[in-house]
């Protein structure tokens, strides 16, 4: 018999078997070749054995080491907790999303020592999963095909005798020789069934099935600083990244809004938070400049005792927001309650959208993050966002997990400081100065001028420059005209005009002893005193601007300095007014010395009497000492007030100092 060649081909391995003659020997012989060199294409076909529950090392060719490069799959369990004897779900997916895997072996176990294997899987999927005991009943899930698999969902329910904090452990396996040992989810908090943090996202007394958009309360604690646990803050800047303000508030757990963006392969979900001043909503935008104007928002808003989801478009010159037009197909609201005026909710965004005509892709592109929360809402847009907004300081990749900064106030609290010390303290002590003290050092100049017109002008020019450098801070800051429902920014203008015109009509003033020169004293003392009272009120009102963080408390501040002032103004007026009266000598000279001259507000030293050249007015003692407790208490409130509008949240900046204190 010729002789004959087989060739055997598995994979990259050949088998020749050369023979003269196929006898018993030989087939058997063949056989026992075949079946080795064909069992690697099988990949556990029935899934992981139990002879392998505590070291999830699959027995492959007699011991083909596991990867030890980056594996393309994820355990991802759909919340941070969960209570004893509830359903959590657990995603096995690959990113990028087109990877595939065939085999995997899942287990849920402590955290610490002793690494013990807890709770039990629900056979959800008998096609896909099957269970086996690893000393304890289905307490591991495993495959029972190796079919691709792009991603699967099982339920794992928590054990009731144990409470703390677990991790999902499993092996998966691309391919026979591609399979990874030892890969961990974020961890998992286990508490009692009945507290607060059990009414979480992802948790479900019930089977369900993924992506389902209705979950039991969650319920907040009544004072946030209070709280020890609040599971929207678990996992921030490890598994997913989280923006809130005021600023830092996510690494105290103190947010009055906060967002979470959570990607998991394709999946991009925002998951917000609200409960401060109960909000009427809670938004999130995608912006492409860190401003308001063409930007994709997504809604939480409490409609008839639950949450609605609603996408909206915002428009620049004039601000405003609006659903009209806007598709509501691109999303899904996954999991949302509303409990005690706390709104939450978990809303899953495509990776590509089309909005008002402009194309969001979240994979590729970075976008600006907005956070916004305001006191009321329609059946067509959301309201102002009165009780605050904050913008990431830069544009963001949403895959990537990292701390999240908003964008830099120190524009805006330069602003602040420039306006304060110049209403509250220049501009103050310039007019007093002004009105009162002009027979006052009489015979002491300063640059050849009175002492009170020299100091007068120093302080109001100090008073001009602040003024007008605050006004260019806040206009850069803002990038434009502020469209802010509240007058703060119309007083501004108003008071930067009347501030920016005094010192060019004082220019231009007449001559003393000219008879337009009356004229010009009342305008200049009506346009500083205007401008003064403007800019007092305008301070009121930017107490109330949710961007300032100003507390509600500072208004007994700035009503306690007005108080201050005017009693100071009449002590000074009552002064002026026994000296007009007849009270003392001045009298006689027919003219009021210690008030403001409409007549000369500037009087030249040639037309005093040699007498007022040479000595003060009377009571000019007690002037100066009255003048020198308004400078400390004036000095006291605008520092006082500069502080607070620059550490702003001052509550918040306090705590966080306390604390690092105490640590």
């Amino acid at each position: 018999m010729p002789i004959s060649r087989l060739t055997i081909r598995s994979g990259a391995k050949i088998v020749e078997m050369t023979s003269t003659r196929f006898n018993m020997w030989s087939l058997l012989s063949l056989v026992l070749v075949l079946s080795v060199l064909i069992s690697p294409s099988i990949t556990l076909p029935n899934g992981a054995p139990e002879s392998v529950c505590s070291t999830m090392l699959p027995f492959h060719g007699g011991g083909i080491p596991p990867l030890t490069t980056t594996s393309p799959f994820r355990i991802t369990p759909v919340t941070s907790v969960v209570g004893s004897g509830q359903v959590l779900q657990v995603e096995i997916e690959s990113f990028p999303a087109n990877v595939v895997f065939k085999g995997f072996m899942l287990q849920a176990r402590n955290r610490f020592p002793p690494y013990q294997v807890v709770g039990h899987f629900e056979l959800v999927d008998e096609s896909a999963i099957k269970l086996i005991n690893c000393g304890g009943e289905s307490n591991t899930a495993t495959h029972t095909n190796t079919q691709p698999k792009k991603e699967l969902t099982l339920e794992w329910i928590a054990p009731t005798d144990f409470k703390g904090e677990i991790v999902f452990n499993g092996t998966i396996a691309q391919d026979y020789d591609k399979f990874w040992v030892g890969l961990q989810s974020t961890p998992v908090k286990i508490v009692e069934s009945g507290q607060s943090p059990t009414s979480v996202v992802g948790i479900s007394t019930t089977r369900r099935p993924p992506m389902t958009t209705t979950v039991p309360s969650y319920v907040a604690p009544t004072s946030a600083r209070a709280a020890t646990f609040d599971p929207i803050y678990e996992g921030c800047g490890e598994t997913k990244g989280c923006f809130g303000f005021p600023e830092g508030c996510v690494e105290t757990r103190n947010c009055r809004a906060v967002v979470a963006t959570i990607v998991q392969g394709e999946r991009y979900i925002f998951e917000m938070k609200s409960g401060y001043n109960r909000p009427a909503y809670i938004a999130v935008g995608l912006s492409n400049d860190a401003k308001m104007g063409n930007d994709s928002v997504l809604e939480c808003v409490p409609e008839q005792g639950t949450i609605k989801a609603y996408a909206s478009w915002t428009s620049a010159g004039p601000y405003g927001v609006s659903r009209s037009g806007i598709p509501q197909n691109f999303f899904q609201l996954r999991q949302h309650s509303y409990e005690d005026g706390v709104i939450y909710c978990q809303v899953e965004r495509d990776a590509l959208s089309i909005v008002a005509k402009e194309k969001f892709d979240l994979v590729n592109e970075k976008y600006h993050l907005l956070l916004a929360t305001g006191s009321s809402a329609d059946s067509v847009h959301v309201s102002y966002h009165d009780i605050g907004r904050h913008v990431s300081g830069s544009p963001l990749a949403l895959a990537e997990v990292g701390p999240v900064k908003g964008s830099s106030k120190l524009l805006l609290r330069l602003h602040g400081a420039f306006m304060l010390v110049a209403w509250i303290g220049t501009a103050s002590l310039g007019i007093l100065l002004a009105r009162y003290f002009r027979q006052t050092w009489v015979g002491n100049q300063l640059c050849g001028k009175d002492q009170w017109f020299a100091w007068h002008r120093f302080l109001m020019v100090i008073t001009w420059l602040l003024t007008i450098a605050g006004f260019v801070v806040i206009f850069v800051d803002i990038g434009g005209w502020s469209q802010i429902d509240n007058p703060h920014p119309i007083l501004g203008v108003v008071t930067t005009v009347l501030c920016f015109l005094q010192p060019i009509g004082a220019f231009f003033r007449p001559h003393p002893g000219t008879k337009r020169r009356p004229l010009f004293n009342w305008l200049h003392w009506l346009g500083g005193n205007i401008a003064h009272i403007v800019a007092i009120v305008a301070i009121f009102f930017a107490v109330k601007l949710p961007k300032a963080d100003l507390p509600e408390w500072l208004d007994f501040i700035l009503v306690a300095f007005v108080a201050f002032h005017v009693f100071m103004h009449l002590i000074f007026s009552i002064l002026s007014w026994i000296q007009i009266g007849g009270c003392v000598s001045e009298r006689r000279n027919g003219q009021r010395v210690t008030s403001f001259p409409m007549a000369d507000m500037t009087p030249s030293r040639n037309s005093m009497s040699s007498g007022d050249r040479k000595q003060d007015a009377a009571f000019s003692g007690f002037r100066k000492v009255m003048l020198f407790f308004y400078i400390l208490i004036i000095v006291a409130f605008v520092i006082a007030l500069v502080v607070i509008a620059v550490l702003a949240p001052i509550e918040d900046t306090v705590e966080s100092i306390k604390k690092q204190i105490m640590n």
